[in-house]
């Protein structure tokens, strides 16, 4: 009789609470929240809006996330022992990649957003920097509720995406900005009509008008 490998799941959405736990059903949802930003968030962003700084901001996350699992795979800290009832105890916990990936996109986004990059004007900054903020707080919490991380790995992870948050911005903001005009007549940019709008005050506004004046324009010929 041939003896087959144990198999093993994919844990992208495999996320555990305990049955009827309302609270636990809520963070576990909350825990996802970086699976639906950069499924639903940034694919949909490429595939609609095509703008540089919403293309660096997720290739930034993507790096990111190679550094955190490359760090755990290097330091190889367990996850708590209640990750033993998640059947998640074959993976390292620190630092948490979850805890890491919000806090990047928070600071990132709070960054774009004192740089008065975006797609509309915002005179309460601080009020559009909050549900970032919010979201990243409570699915740090999320991870240690749950079972998954202690809470010396999701600070951890925390701590880890501020840094490596800011210190992309800055690469791409001061640095590789200013090679978003080549980028945009290439190959590649002419292909996929990809662009950088981040020059303009009101994105939202600049194209209202534009789409109304091509109609008019339309009508008129």
């Amino acid at each position: 009789m041939s003896h087959h490998p144990p198999l093993k799941a994919v844990t992208l959405t495999h996320v555990r609470y305990r049955k009827g736990d309302q609270l636990g059903h809520f963070l576990a949802w909350v825990s996802l929240v970086p699976v639906f930003i950069s499924l639903g968030g940034f694919v949909c962003h490429f595939i609609f809006r095509r703008e540089l700084q919403g293309m660096f901001f997720a290739l930034g996350l993507l790096i990111a996330q190679f550094i955190s699992e490359l760090i755990k795979k290097s330091v190889q800290q367990a996850r708590p022992e209640t990750c033993i009832l998640l059947e998640m105890c074959d993976s390292h916990g620190w630092p948490s990649s979850h805890s890491q990936y919000m806090f990047f996109f928070a600071t990132y986004f709070t960054l774009l957003t004192f740089k008065g990059i975006g797609l509309t004007e915002v005179k309460h900054k601080w009020a559009r920097c909050f549900l970032p903020w919010a979201l990243a707080v409570s699915t740090m919490h999320s991870r240690v509720y749950l079972g998954y991380h202690t809470v010396a790995q999701v600070f951890a992870g925390a701590t880890l995406g501020i840094f490596l948050g800011a210190v992309w911005f800055w690469l791409v903001n001061y640095k590789i900005f200013y090679y978003f005009p080549l980028i945009e007549e290439s190959k590649f940019g002419r292909m996929f009509y990809v662009k950088d709008t981040s020059h303009i005050k009101n994105v939202l506004e600049f194209e209202y008008e534009n789409a109304r004046r091509a109609r008019k324009e339309h009508k008129a010929n």
